[in-house]
């Protein structure tokens, strides 16, 4: 569970993004993120899925991940289209998802991909796909099941795998989708996003929402107590989507106490309630 002490300072920043508030963040959960990052360093990084510098992936397995092959867990970081990064062994921070897939046996993946403004939609949900297809090809020499891949999202990320999904949905290459705090097409655009998606007048024909709302991929979706309002409209839009158009609704939870950046920057730490519900999706998924 969340601590006191925690909970108090993330609610202190309110629903507030910027970088003041994700280097508060950063030293909230150093601590605790510090000792993951000795544990379990990665395994190879830097490692090119494609031509551009950017299109590279870090992967983290545990030693006794190479005792069969074990599902793949690929992370992709937010940064409202035009920053972020997938961490290092020198950085915790994104790179502490790929570390907590590892420390739960799995074989976790951690990926940079092309910003915007230089490269626009849809080169994000490109980018996962020359992912997921370097994985294909190359994950079991890690120890990884090239047949059971999860794509995790936040924030922008969450966009990344939804093109993906949105442009590959007839394929069967992974195993499920894990969507933190993203935009979907339920709200409009703002002017950040057009840098990436171009025109508001474009957004219909760009958006995932259609795909998500009739997709038959395993699909788990959160956001947070925290989250600016538009990042819950957009949850509670796709999830309403989704009861109307198949009669039920995915897994889903609005985790208490965190905000838009401590929705993944937390998982690996004493506060195990989402990295529960996900292992959860996980082992449904690829049983």
């Amino acid at each position: 569970m969340q601590n006191n002490q925690t909970k108090q300072a993330i609610t202190a920043l309110g629903r507030e993004m910027g970088p003041p508030v994700l280097e508060a963040l950063r030293s909230i959960f150093a601590q605790e993120q510090l000792l993951l990052v000795k544990a379990q360093p990665a395994i190879a990084t830097d490692v090119a899925y494609g031509q551009h510098e950017r299109q590279v992936l870090d992967i983290y397995a545990s030693a006794s991940s190479h005792a069969q092959l074990k599902p793949v867990v690929v992370f992709v970081h937010g940064g409202g289209f035009l920053k972020g990064d997938k961490g290092s062994n020198q950085d915790w921070y994104n790179s502490n998802v790929g570390r907590f897939a590892a420390r739960e046996g799995y074989i976790g993946v951690v990926m940079n991909y092309r910003l915007a403004p230089e490269f626009m939609w849809p080169s994000g949900g490109e980018d996962v796909a020359a992912v997921v297809n370097w994985l294909k090809s190359n994950v079991a020499q890690y120890g990884g099941d090239p047949s059971q891949i999860i794509l995790i999202g936040t924030s922008a990320g969450a966009v990344h795998v939804a093109t993906y999904h949105q442009h590959n949905s007839e394929e069967s290459a992974i195993k499920g989708l894990v969507l933190l705090s993203g935009l979907y097409g339920v709200t409009p655009l703002d002017e950040r996003d057009t840098l990436y998606y171009g025109p508001q007048a474009d957004y219909a024909a760009k958006h995932p929402l259609s795909a998500l709302v009739n997709s038959t991929t395993p699909l788990m979706m959160a956001c947070t107590e925290y989250d600016p309002p538009r990042f819950q409209a957009e949850f509670v839009g796709l999830a309403q989507a989704r009861i109307t158009q198949q009669g039920e609704l995915p897994a889903c939870m609005v985790l208490s106490g965190h905000n838009h950046y401590s929705i993944a920057s937390h998982l690996g730490t004493s506060d195990t309630r989402l990295s529960d519900e996900i292992l959860g999706f996980i082992s449904k998924v690829c049983a």
